[in-house]
């Protein structure tokens, strides 16, 4: 029989693991890119547009437009989580940016596969739309419109605002969270998406790239653009 003693430290141990699931993991210690890996096509290597500025992570690709895909990704996969983290956007930045979820990049043909998370300060009732960068299903997943289509400011939410580095809230608050085949983007505080991917993302073609229900989170310069962003306390929760 098993004493007090160990019956109590038993259920210690088990609390803390449960406290401690039910925390939000840092993925980003402010001092380096530990933990990330920076993916980008072979003819790019001479480029350095990731790297810890100020405390955050900055992608800066102003003077250099021609240049394809280059990603930052995280080291680790997940499949159902909450993601929250901050960025930074700058009014003299026309470029497009985003954050990857449940993705995969192929080394072979230098492309990242999976839904992403719109990040576009230009045109910021985009931001926090959803779109999919897998081969053979490129388009917008949400709004929900057919591939081959194009988002308009008339699909925005109300109320989206999105704040520039000069204003006095000079951060902006982005929370994703993916639970099976749900997932909803909150910036700011205004719900942009709420979708439900079941039939899509976890489909044939996302299931040939393995993506779309589990892979890697990735921060997103956008090809041929000319980009400033910064991305700091980004952190996670699992389920």
């Amino acid at each position: 029989m098993k004493s007090i003693a160990t019956i109590f430290a038993v259920c210690i141990l088990l609390s803390a693991q449960s406290f401690a699931k039910d925390q939000f993991i840092s993925l980003f210690n402010g001092v380096d890119l530990d933990g990330w890996m920076i993916k980008k096509a072979p003819h790019d290597s001479k480029f350095t547009f990731w790297r810890v500025v100020d405390g955050a992570i900055e992608a800066n690709s102003i003077g250099h437009k021609k240049h394809d895909y280059v990603w930052l990704a995280s080291e680790k996969e997940y499949d159902d989580f909450v993601l929250k983290l901050k960025f930074q956007a700058f009014k003299k930045s026309p470029g497009n940016s985003g954050v990857q979820i449940r993705s995969r990049y192929d080394d072979a043909d230098s492309w990242l596969d999976g839904p992403q998370i719109d990040i576009h300060p230009p045109g910021f009732w985009r931001c926090g739309m959803m779109w999919d960068e897998t081969r053979e299903n490129k388009r917008w997943l949400y709004p929900e419109i057919p591939k081959g289509t194009w988002v308009d400011s008339s699909m925005a939410v109300p109320n989206i605002q999105l704040f520039f580095s000069d204003d006095k809230s000079a951060w902006n608050d982005l929370e994703v969270s993916a639970r099976g085949t749900k997932f909803k983007a909150v910036l700011n505080g205004v719900v942009i998406m709420k979708w439900d991917g079941g039939g899509v993302l976890d489909d044939d073609i996302h299931r040939k790239y393995n993506v779309g229900m589990k892979g890697h989170i990735a921060l997103q310069i956008h090809k041929n653009d000319e980009l400033k962003i910064r991305f700091k306390d980004i952190k996670i929760k699992t389920f």
